[in-house]
């Protein structure tokens, strides 16, 4: 039996931008994964929670498009979008990460 695995097409990555004062600043912008990788991005996070992802690119010809799933198994079970949360049985809030990317 195959087991399910969290798979995200949509995080955040971290971009910058010009301020109105001059000089940047940086923000999170929401961006597809295949998209992200396309601009080169590397920082990433999850949309939801804001915990760390790691990135699975597509190498085979049948493998899944890239994604990303929670590096932290606790972010997975209180983040809303985790795998583990929507299986949770026991009544449990979603929560943002406790290590939330910066």
């Amino acid at each position: 039996m195959a087991v399910e695995r969290e798979r995200f097409y949509e995080c955040e990555v971290k971009r910058r931008r010009v301020r109105a004062g001059g000089g940047y600043e940086r923000f999170w912008k929401v961006k597809l994964i295949a998209d992200a990788l396309i601009d080169e991005d590397k920082e990433f996070r999850c949309k939801d929670c804001g915990g760390a992802l790691k990135l699975f690119r597509r190498k085979m010809e049948n493998a899944p498009p890239p994604h990303m799933e929670h590096k932290l198994k606790i972010d997975s079970e209180y983040c809303r979008a985790g795998i583990a949360f929507l299986k949770a049985t026991d009544g449990r809030q979603p929560r943002m990460s406790a290590n939330p990317v910066r």
